[in-house]
């Protein structure tokens, strides 16, 4: 169950299996991807640099990472799902938009967003 629409339907079934559909309006599951993504940003609260690039080697916080990823994953599903959204196309879709508005000979090693990258200063 390697792809989105495979784990959609097992989402599903296990949102349904609960009765949880009735929670699940798009500003909910909005509002729930973002309490989601927090706790996932709490694991590097305080931290240093080489301690959350560190935090996938010890087994604890490699849990917690992984545990808060798929958190953010399955209510992304769920959002997609309710929106009529095919994540894997819009996100093809955005990587298009994104070389048109970073092309390499431009974006290459610059930190720049788009609307500066003709002005800004590269090293290579």
């Amino acid at each position: 169950m390697n792809d989105f629409a495979g784990l959609t339907a097992a989402l599903l079934e296990f949102r349904d299996a609960r009765d949880w559909r009735q929670f699940h309006s798009l500003r909910n599951l909005i509002t729930s991807l973002n309490l989601e993504a927090a706790e996932l940003l709490e694991l590097t609260q305080w931290k240093s640099d080489a301690e959350i690039d560190a935090l996938p080697a010890e087994a604890k916080s490699a849990e917690a990472l992984r545990d808060e990823c798929a958190d953010i994953l399955l209510y992304l599903l769920l959002i997609a799902d309710t929106a009529g959204i095919d994540l894997a196309e819009a996100a093809r879709a955005k990587l298009l938009k994104n070389a048109a508005k970073y092309p390499v000979d431009q974006a290459y090693g610059s930190r720049a967003k788009y609307t500066e990258l003709g002005t800004a200063t590269k090293s290579r």
